[in-house]
């Protein structure tokens, strides 16, 4: 009786030793995997904060076929704080002559008011005449934006844009109009003399994560 006793653990020892064997290698592989991943994302999104940086400190102003300036948040027919730092923007450009016609771009939620036909009310108060002005009132995203943005370049028989945004926001916009086979020009507007880190740091996330989405076509 002991024998066999001592017969089945040496058994089940011989039978956990391969197990145990087995279950490491799995787990060496998958920390390698999970590990290997880590250092693609950093890599990925190092990669991507630097070009967001650099497309940000470029002003490229020159004579174009129109300049577009995309939409950011209204309230209730007025401006907030970033759209009209970027229509200011935009209507220095023009009154510059870098461009005959002003594109505003952007829809909204407020049934009543878009981004767009804010951006249009603000460039006639300021004396652009109305055949001067396109409001696209009806994106609701980047992305929607230069779609409806290279429909009208098409249209119009454009060969460049000047666009006006934020300047995080403007690696983004490239890409998205380089997929559409727009050429444009980039023109960030100023952030002022005071800037909040946290305010910035949100919005180099908020690139990224919605760069990264588009391009894995999950936006």
């Amino acid at each position: 009786m002991r024998t066999r006793l001592l017969d089945d653990e040496s058994r089940e020892e011989l039978d956990t030793g391969p197990r145990r064997a087995r279950n490491g290698v799995v787990r060496g592989f998958i920390y390698g995997l999970l590990f290997a991943i880590f250092i693609m994302c950093v890599a990925w999104f190092g990669w991507l904060f630097l070009q967001i940086r650099q497309a940000a400190s470029v002003d490229q102003a020159a004579h174009a076929d129109a300049i577009a300036v995309f939409g950011a948040a209204e309230y209730n027919g007025r401006p907030s704080p970033v759209l009209n730092a970027r229509l200011e923007h935009a209507l220095d450009l023009y009154q510059r002559g870098l461009a005959p016609v002003i594109v505003a771009l952007g829809g909204g939620s407020d049934p009543q008011f878009s981004e767009g036909g804010v951006g249009r009310d603000f460039f006639l108060s300021h004396g652009v005449p109305d055949d001067k002005i396109i409001a696209e009132t009806t994106s609701s995203d980047t992305e929607q934006s230069v779609t409806r943005l290279a429909g009208i370049a098409r249209e119009n028989h454009w060969q460049n844009v000047l666009i006006v945004s934020d300047g995080t926001h403007m690696f983004r916009i490239r890409q998205l109009c380089d997929a559409q086979g727009l050429h444009v020009l980039l023109s960030p507007r100023s952030m002022g003399k005071f800037v909040d880190r946290i305010d910035i740091a949100e919005r180099y996330a908020h690139e990224m994560i919605g760069y990264t989405l588009w391009r894995m076509h999950l936006h």
